[in-house]
């Protein structure tokens, strides 16, 4: 009997200091914000709960036991909130589309130091997810699970991916996180726990010999850095984060990263060979169909570019002084330049880690970079693909992408001899000022 009222204390007592955060929460929000933040809600255990007790009894102590870590959870939620609003936490979300240098730049997070959590590409999971169980994707339950992993991976909180990795992690621990490797944060101690022999992890980290990735060490690693950056390409509408965007817990600073759309066809007729036989049959001497699926999902990439870089370059309320528009190109011309701008945008030290990172891997021989790597001569490499792409496919990214590419300032090309011609830059200067 005693027993049994010691634990109806606990749980009383657990439930009177969610309640406590919980209003906490509440008010310091409500100052941070001029708009009406909802409450959030009690967890829905809490109406078991009090059920429960209602009977005066529990009917085992394995439900007591499943109840009381429900509510710890809980409360270490409210408690990582809590600290994500005084202990000014700062957020990065790199948004990109694929073959724009997104990894490259990414780096520039990467290497920041031991005060940053870097994730390469999370939500590949969830893509991935969605193709296998459907064969399709469906965009606004795409968008709307992209929302909730971003949310609680700035808060440290990886249990939500974890539904979505395959096979699923066993005790928070997993062997296929994708592109592990390219993530530092994930490859030191103490999340590089002792190697394993027999255990073949999918992407291993390059560093050091790790044993399998334990998302629960990551998590409290993650808690310790000041900053947290996620790079990913699987957004495709800037209005799909507004939601985190005026989440009061995040301190969110978004950057969207472009490139010339007839150079990111190039690059992805090369490293997705299969994916673009299409195009590489008009390649050669074949006809191209203006109306072909191929051509439409070009031009709702590009759409779907514009069309975000014109929402952020509004700053409407929910984006002020919270967005910054990069061109690949002028990061390959002027890296340091263009790095030092972006850490000033987030105000995150710009460290000399990251400077020697950018100038050891922006002047390399041709033989140490690859169609993957984030190692390249970056000034020789933004003019490499006016020389792999014919002049035909060129002019058909002019007709569809005709309006980003204006907005981006690049130039459009007339003929062959303009297209391989270096001494013609198609490169227009341009500052993205933001309208107030």
């Amino acid at each position: 009997m005693r027993f049994k009222y010691t634990i109806s204390l606990v749980f009383i007592a657990a439930f009177v200091i969610i309640e406590k955060e919980n209003n906490i929460i509440s008010r310091v929000s409500n100052k941070l914000t001029r708009r009406q933040i909802p409450r959030i809600p009690q967890p829905s255990n809490f109406s078991r709960l009090a059920l429960l007790k209602q009977h005066g009894s529990y009917s085992s102590l394995s439900e007591l036991d499943s109840e009381f870590k429900h509510l710890k959870r809980r409360l270490e939620n409210y408690t990582i909130k809590m600290d994500n609003l005084q202990g000014g936490k700062k957020h990065i979300i790199l948004m990109a589309t694929t073959r724009t240098g997104s990894s490259f730049v990414g780096e520039f997070f990467n290497q920041q130091g031991s005060n940053m959590f870097y994730l390469f590409e999370p939500l590949w999971h969830i893509d991935r997810m969605f193709m296998l169980k459907t064969g399709q994707t469906n965009p606004s339950a795409l968008a709307k699970a992209h929302q909730d992993v971003l949310q609680q991976l700035l808060l440290c909180d990886f249990t939500l991916l974890e539904n979505f990795i395959q096979p699923p992690p066993k005790n928070h621990i997993t062997t296929t996180l994708f592109r592990r490797e390219s993530s530092k944060s994930l490859c030191e101690k103490p999340v590089c726990t002792p190697f394993v022999k027999k255990v073949v992890e999918r992407f291993p980290c390059k560093t050091r010999r790790c044993g399998p990735l334990n998302l629960a060490l990551a998590s409290k690693s993650c808690h310790q850095k000041e900053y947290r950056a996620i790079k990913t390409v699987r957004v495709h509408q800037l209005g799909n984060l507004r939601p985190l965007m005026e989440n009061p817990f995040l301190n969110i600073k978004l950057i969207q990263l472009v490139r010339d759309p007839r150079a990111v066809l190039a690059s992805r007729m090369v490293a997705f060979s299969t994916k673009y036989k299409t195009w590489k049959k008009w390649a050669v001497n074949t006809e191209v169909s203006l109306h072909h699926m191929e051509i439409k999902k070009l031009k709702a990439n590009c759409d779907e570019i514009r069309t975000s870089a014109e929402l952020g370059l509004k700053q409407p309320v929910w984006l002020q002084r919270r967005y910054m528009l990069v061109r690949y190109e002028d990061i390959a011309r002027y890296p340091l330049k263009k790095a030092a701008e972006m850490y000033r945008f987030t105000g995150i030290p710009f460290t000399s880690q990251v400077k020697q990172w950018i100038l050891k891997n922006t002047h390399v021989l041709k033989e140490t970079a690859g169609v993957y790597s984030t190692r390249k001569n970056s000034s020789e490499h933004v003019e490499k693909w006016r020389f792999s792409i014919p002049f035909k496919l060129a002019k058909v990214v002019q007709r569809v992408c005709g309006s980003a590419m204006k907005l981006f300032g690049y130039r459009t090309v007339h003929n062959e001899a303009m297209l391989t011609d270096k001494s013609i830059s198609l490169i227009e200067e341009k500052n993205f000022k933001l309208k107030k």
